[in-house]
This record gives structure tokens, C-alpha cells and sequence, in this order.
């Protein structure tokens, strides 16, 4: 059978130390997703590429970035301008943190800095079926105001707008499946000096004693993809 193609549109790097070990953005979602089902193609829209068309891939996936959605690159409105070009393709697409922000921006709602400040490690979620979910998280930034249209599936504490879903398909999460706990203890040695000690030390017990739940996670986001046709 023929893999689905799912174009991945990466707006931002890992660190390269973290990178090395532990594989960047694109590389843990061909991990996650699968590359058995899928056959995947990375765009690096941070500097400027961009995919022909939003009919290039049979579906999408926009990674996390250190960027937030409302600075000043030149790459941003372009971006949005696809994200709304793939709705309007009916293409499926998936976004991640930053993917979850920016889909939510070029559709009309609205992403500022969160009052509770940074969120990081695992984090509980509650899916709109009332079930409970822990996902790393990795955000100070978060959507404030759903665009119209959008349906929540998720929230979590601090993070009323956790997960969206959109006509499109689209589906969108703040958290990130894509992170085990291993990665997540790579953040917090490579980017996590923002932190106090102790609560740097805090998160990585909780990162070891909550490990991300994929097993309902993985499928609905595979299912997403699987709405692309070749």
C-alpha cells in the first residue's frame, strides 16, 4: 500500500547538541507517526522554504519552535497564508506548540504570553470526554482566544485551550507528544537556565515519574493523517 506523503513544516531547531543526540523536531514526529505509514518531507519554512503548493503533501504537520507567533519574521505571514491555504485544500494537518499557536493565529484567534508564565515537563490534560492525559510541555506562550469555528478537545491547568480542532481536518496541541522524558531532560540542560535550580530539578523528577500517554495520543494523530489521500 502507498504511504500517505505528510509534509513537515518546521519553523525552528532543536538545540544542536540536543539535536545530535536525540534527533530535531521533524526527526521525532517521522519517530512518533510512524515511517511505515508514512512518508515524510521536511520544509524548513524558518529559513524560507516552502512547499509548491498545500496539494504538494497529502497531509501536514507544523513543528514547535523557540519563535513565538507574533514576532517579526519574515517567514510568519507566509506561513499563515499556507496554513490557511491547506484548509482550504482540505488537506489534513496537525499542529504542535508553535503549530498549535500559529494555526490558531492565521485563522483568526489570538496567541499572547500566558499570565502563569513558562509551563514545562509533563503536564495533566483533560480531552473533552472528561479523560485524563499527561504530555510534556514546553510553552510561556499560549492561544488566549479561539478562532471561530475552532472546538476544544483538551485543556489543561493553566492552559484552558490545550487542544483545538478545526474543520480541515485540523487538530492542534499545545503539549508535545513528540517529546519523551529524555528530551525533555535535554531542554531543561540546554534552554532550561531560566529556571531555578530547585524547580529545574523538580520538573526532571516529574519527568521521570510521568511519562508521556501515547497510546490514545499516537493513534488520533495518525488518524488525522490518514484522512490524506495519494
Amino acid at each position: 500500500m502507498k504511504k500517505i506523503a505528510v509534509g513537515i513544516l518546521k519553523p525552528g531547531s532543536a538545540p544542536e547538541r540536543l539535536a545530535a543526540s536525540r534527533g530535531d523536531y521533524d526527526s521525532r514526529f517521522r519517530t512518533l507517526l510512524g515511517e511505515e505509514i508514512f512518508d515524510f518531507v521536511t520544509y524548513d519554512v524558518e529559513n524560507g522554504i516552502f512547499p509548491d503548493s498545500a496539494t504538494a503533501a497529502d497531509a501536514w504537520v507544523i513543528t514547535g519552535s523557540r519563535h513565538g507567533v507574533y514576532e517579526d519574521h519574515p517567514w510568519i505571514a507566509p506561513l499563515e497564508r499556507f496554513i490557511r491555504e491547506i484548509q482550504a485544500a482540505g488537506r489534513p494537518l496537525l499542529g504542535i506548540c508553535f503549530g498549535h499557536q500559529i494555526v490558531a493565529q492565521a485563522l483568526g484567534g489570538r496567541v499572547e504570553r500566558a499570565d502563569i508564565g513558562w509551563i514545562t515537563g509533563p503536564q495533566r490534560y483533560r480531552d473533552s470526554a472528561g479523560n485524563s492525559f499527561f504530555l510534556n510541555a514546553w510553552h510561556r506562550d499560549q492561544v488566549v482566544e479561539p478562532p471561530p469555528g475552532a472546538e476544544i478537545f483538551a485543556t489543561g491547568d493553566g492552559c484552558p485551550f490545550a487542544g483545538l480542532v478545526y474543520p480541515g481536518p485540523i487538530l492542534t496541541l499545545q503539549p508535545h507528544p513528540e517529546f519523551d522524558t529524555e528530551y525533555v531532560l535535554g531542554l531543561l540542560a540546554e534552554r532550561g537556565g531560566f529556571l531555578p535550580e530547585a524547580e529545574r530539578g523538580e520538573i526532571a523528577d516529574k519527568a521521570r515519574r510521568c511519562p508521556p500517554d501515547l497510546d490514545e495520543v499516537v493513534p488520533l494523530l495518525q488518524g488525522v493523517l490518514k484522512t490524506g489521500t495519494s
